[in-house]
């Protein structure tokens, strides 16, 4: 049955931070909580887990109402929340406790965990000595290592490098395959459209859009084009009624109105023995329509 929100709102004073919103996730997977800053997403994520009350609407987990003993979930908050100066073994076992682990199981946890996100070396040492990025990485392992249902990612990749975030990917990834449920939230529109099935934004505590992501986007007209060619192919392009956004070494994003024009295009190049590397045309990206929701 999952988690469900029927017509959840919350305010604080006069201020209306969420305004009757809906969504739901039926089984396994990653959904996507976006907007703007301020938009009511973290208040959201805090009713979810039953850190604040919600003033109206339901949230429930597998048909019951969402409180601490019906749902055992894990929660990275985008801020930071770790003890800077205490060694991490010593706080990954505080936080095991406090999630009822027994002192055996925190332990084979803690070392698993270190050891899948490449940190064992760091396990004696000070928070406050790590990088942020390998402070995420320990603030991720204290949101899953007592095995939770349901998972709330907030920025999950922030201050992480290319090569750690391949690695927390992969690690999403196997939790999914695992049957868990997981909510990211953040402003990495691609990391976003990489893992959600489905997605809501909000702006200003309403809900502007929300879906399955792959209809969202069928539902727009192509975009923009992907081209790359052996020589230069400005004049083919201008020839075709068309605009470079950005060009570079023969590579050259189009804007286009429909797949038609784009076709059109291609068809010019063949016509004039154009050698073409990579021909794609491409839907609006997650980051196109969140601007088109939210930018004003």
């Amino acid at each position: 049955m999952g988690l469900k929100i029927e017509n959840v709102s919350k305010s604080f004073g006069e201020k209306k931070a969420v305004k009757s919103i809906s969504f739901e996730m039926d089984k396994p997977g990653v959904f996507g909580l976006l907007g703007t800053n301020g938009a009511g997403k973290t208040t959201t994520i805090r009713m979810i887990l039953g850190i604040i009350k919600k003033d109206q609407g339901e949230i429930t987990w597998n048909g019951k109402e969402v409180i601490r003993k019906h749902v055992n979930f894990g929660y990275l908050p985008e801020e930071r929340g770790i003890y800077p100066k205490t060694k991490i073994y010593d706080q990954l076992m505080y936080f095991a406790k406090l999630k009822g682990m027994s002192k055996q199981q925190a332990d084979e946890q803690i070392k698993y965990w270190m050891k899948r996100l490449e940190m064992e070396q760091y396990i004696d040492m000070t928070a406050e000595k790590l990088s942020k990025g390998n402070q995420q990485k320990i603030q991720f392992i204290t949101a899953v290592m007592h095995n939770p249902e349901l998972i709330v990612l907030d920025e999950p990749f922030s201050g992480l490098d290319p090569v750690n975030t391949e690695l927390l990917k992969d690690v999403i990834i196997e939790l999914v395959n695992q049957g868990k449920y997981i909510i990211m939230s953040g402003h990495q529109m691609n990391s976003i459209e990489e893992f959600c099935t489905n997605i809501i934004i909000l702006n200003q505590g309403e809900t502007v859009l929300k879906g399955n992501l792959n209809d969202i986007k069928n539902s727009y007209e192509a975009n923009s084009l992907e081209l790359e060619t052996t020589e230069d192919a400005t004049s083919y392009i201008k020839e075709a009624g068309l605009k470079v956004h950005f060009s570079k070494d023969y590579h050259y994003t189009i804007d286009i109105q429909n797949e038609q024009e784009g076709y059109r295009l291609f068809d010019l190049l063949a016509k004039n023995n154009m050698k073409v590397n990579h021909f794609e045309i491409k839907k609006p990206s997650l980051h196109d329509i969140f601007i088109e929701k939210v930018g004003k």
